[in-house]
This record gives C-alpha cells, structure tokens and sequence, in this order.
C-alpha cells in the first residue's frame, strides 16, 4: 500500500485468449501463473514462468522473468511480443517491436516504471510433459554434492535442461541439499540418458524425479511459500561458482536460522545467454548462476535474526558477486543497488522513463529516475 499515493488493483483482469495455431496468449494482469498455465496447458503450450505458480504474471514478466524453461525458451521476457499500456499522461498506448520500440524495450526487464499494463501477449511453446522433481542428500553432504552439481551444469547442458541446487529443510526438521532437475525436451526418453549421471551420484537419500505434467513442476515451491509468510530476501548473480565460494555458500546456509529458509543456486544458460545484454533491458546474460537467499519464517518477533543473517550470507559471498542483480530479487532496502538491476542499460532506461513518465509518478518501485 502506499501512503498519500494510488494503489490499482488489476487481480480482477484475468481474462486470457489463447491461439494455439499462432502459439500465442494475450494476457490481462491479474493472472497468476498457474491461471496462466491452465489455459495455455489445455493445448500443450507454455512459455517461461518463474518457479512458483502463485506468481502473477504481469511483475514477473515486467522484471524479466526467470524459470525453468528459461535454457530452452529464454526468460519470460524474451517472449512477449506485445504490451498495452496506460501512461502517467493517462494515454492508452501499445509497445511493440514496430510500435513505440523504446518502450518495448524498456518494458522487458525494466519493472513497474512506465505505466500500468493491461495486457501483455506472450509467444507459447509445445509443452506437456517434463522430467522433473527433487534430488535430497543430508546437507552433511553439501559440499560435494555442489561441487558435482556444478561440473555438471559447467560441462555444457543442452537448452532443454535447466538444473537448480537449493538448501532447505524436510518437514521433519533435516537439513537438506537438493539438486531439482527440469528437463521440457521432445524426448523424455533422452531426458532420461541425460538425467542417468545427476541421478546416479551418491546415490541420494531420495531420488524424487519423474516424469510429470508441466503445470506441476510449476508447483515445486508453492508449498514452502505459503501466502502471508515472513520473509526476507538477497540475491547477486556470480561471476564464477569456485571451490571457495561453494564452501562459503555451504558454511552460510548450514548456519541458517529458520527452518522455512530456502538458498538456492539458480543455472542459466542457453536460450538466455544468446540474447545480447542489451537487447532488453535485462542485462545478467553471461552469468551461470544466480545466488538467492530466501529468508521465511513465522513469527514477527524473530525479523531482525532472519533478517540478520540473510545479510551476513549475502556479504559472505560479495567475492564472487558480478554486481548484478534480478530486479525481481531486490527487497525494499536495496533502493542502492538498483543500477545492479540493469548495469549499461540504465542510462538509456533513464531516456525512456522521462519520455514517458518525466515526473515519476510511477516511483514506488525499484526506481528508474528520469532525466
């Protein structure tokens, strides 16, 4: 909420139109991604769409959009073609590649600060099908696990492949490393042969990959992240994932406080690594993983140990970050590191968002100020 300012409420915009003969889906605001879901799923289509499906569309797309398919189809924003638009002016506008370019190009990756979207149409791909699911050891086995995690996703991954590795805790209180495997390919049966290695070692405490629809894999966190939770988050992209840095992000996450606490190593490739830095405002091309740290707890009397720690973690491993950062990451006290959120594009998003919203009226936000 904002205090002396406007709040819209676009949850009721939910309306979807899907043609499947084009693959496209054009998309009110109001969706979450498994409304989303539901209706390009109903003809075996999907487009990259975070990794929790309680996500609503509109700010995950606005952000840049990071998901399991991103290896195969890029990031959410490499497949939208076309966004409505109310500007501060009040005017109704459309950006496309041809129509309002500079928009167009702000809008992929540059947050809530040009106007309020009404509709954004997506480009679909065939997916049903995938191969997916969670890879437990005790966390007393982090280190190598990570370590194997790591020259596998480095060895060179096809783009149908995407692999995270994430630190958590079982509902009976273990610590817990997981490496969870999203492989969307044409043939589940070479996702398998693919798969046959990461399965293999160890062996794990409990191998929880298997074949299942695609609007499931898109639940694997929405248990843990229930509406309501406290929370807490950092996050960087990192320039190299070294033996150091995997010790650090071991020492760290075993010290976390809370038992809801996930930490996890997001790995890009493919798909998103091909689209030049500024060819969208989203400029973290190159970088293999992406560092998140997901402080959740319960009770309200215990923010400043969680919060602390988060903190700590997130300076811990300050050697290895590339200054970047997903702007969907940042937190309310990270208004600094927005320029970390578009490296070299921020001056050519700063021309945008005076053209179209010289007063700023769209500030509360992760803020692109105008000129």
């Amino acid at each position: 909420m904002v205090e002396g300012g406007l709040v819209i409420d676009v949850s009721p915009m939910k309306r979807i139109s899907v043609d499947p003969v084009a693959r496209t889906a054009i998309s009110e605001p109001g969706l979450t991604w498994a409304d989303f879901d539901a209706a390009t799923q109903a003809h075996g289509l999907a487009t990259t769409g975070g990794v929790n499906s309680t996500t609503g569309i509109a700010g995950l797309s606005l952000g840049g959009g990071v998901g399991w398919l991103m290896g195969r189809c890029g990031l959410t924003c490499d497949n939208t073609l076309a966004y409505s638009v109310i500007t501060a002016a009040g005017e109704l506008v459309t950006a496309t590649a041809e129509e309002n370019p500079d928009l167009f190009w702000a809008l992929k990756g540059g947050g809530g600060n040009f106007g309020v979207v009404t509709s954004i149409t997506y480009r679909l791909h065939p997916v049903s099908t995938v191969i997916s699911g969670m890879l437990l050891y005790p966390f007393a086995r982090a280190r190598e696990v990570l370590l194997h995690y790591r020259d596998f996703v480095m060895a060179g991954l096809p783009d149908e492949l995407t692999v995270f590795a994430v630190a958590l805790t079982s509902k009976d209180g273990a610590p817990l490393i997981a490496v969870i495997p999203a492989y969307s390919g044409a043939s589940l049966d070479e996702g398998e042969r693919l798969l046959a290695p990461l399965r293999a070692f160890g062996p794990p405490a409990a191998d929880r990959v298997g074949r299942m629809p695609y609007a499931a894999m898109q639940q694997t966190f929405d248990a843990g992240t229930p509406y309501g939770i406290r929370s807490y988050w950092k996050s960087t992209f990192l320039q190299s994932l070294p033996d150091a840095a995997i010790d650090m992000f071991v020492e760290c996450a075993g010290a976390r406080t809370s038992p809801r606490t996930v930490v996890k190593l997001e790995h890009a490739h493919g798909a998103v690594a091909r689209v030049a830095p500024n060819a969208t405002a989203f400029p973290a091309r190159g970088h293999a993983f992406d560092l998140v740290v997901l402080g959740l707890w319960d009770d309200a009397n215990d923010d400043a140990r969680h919060v602390a720690w988060a903190r700590e973690f997130y300076r811990s491993m300050q050697p290895w970050s590339a200054e970047l950062v997903y702007v969907n990451a940042l937190g309310e006290d990270d208004a600094g590191r927005v320029r970390q959120a578009y490296g070299e594009n921020y001056a050519r998003l700063r021309e945008v968002k005076t053209k179209y919203d010289p007063a700023n009226r769209f500030r509360r936000n992760h803020n692109v100020t105008p000129l």
